[in-house]
């Protein structure tokens, strides 16, 4: 299967799987005439690499999971271990997204928004307020 069906058949976007190629995540043979083509274990990894990716998984920790997958001497608690340490690094951004989130309702109830320049949110932002 060439890129652009491969990119069709995992939702990846054509240059998103050349640049998982560049940085060695996946592989694909190439033909006589020189395009990609890709095979289901190919595939397979590129659908797993989206998934994760969705996941917010970093590309080295995405690595990582792919050495885990085709790993069949694996310790599932490997996984679970990554998985947890990710989720935690997702809890804290959402604490600082809810931190932010006040921060910023607050500066909006502070601004009057009407036609007078004097903005609580301006004023905030550099440190005038």
């Amino acid at each position: 299967m060439n890129i652009g069906q491969a990119a069709r058949v995992t939702g990846l976007p054509v240059k998103t799987i050349r640049y998982y190629e560049e940085i060695g995540l996946v592989s694909a043979d190439r033909g006589d005439n020189g395009y990609r083509d890709f095979d289901d274990e190919q595939l397979t990894r590129l659908r797993f690499l989206s998934r994760a990716r969705k996941l917010g998984f970093s590309l080295e920790e995405c690595r990582h999971l792919i050495g885990l997958y085709c790993d069949q001497n694996r310790a599932s608690r490997d996984v679970r271990a990554l998985a947890i340490d990710h989720l935690a690094e997702i809890r804290t951004k959402i604490e600082e997204l809810r931190k932010l989130e006040t921060t910023l309702e607050g500066l909006i109830a502070e601004c009057h928004g009407n036609d007078d320049p004097q903005c609580a949110i301006l004023g905030q932002l550099a440190g005038t307020a």
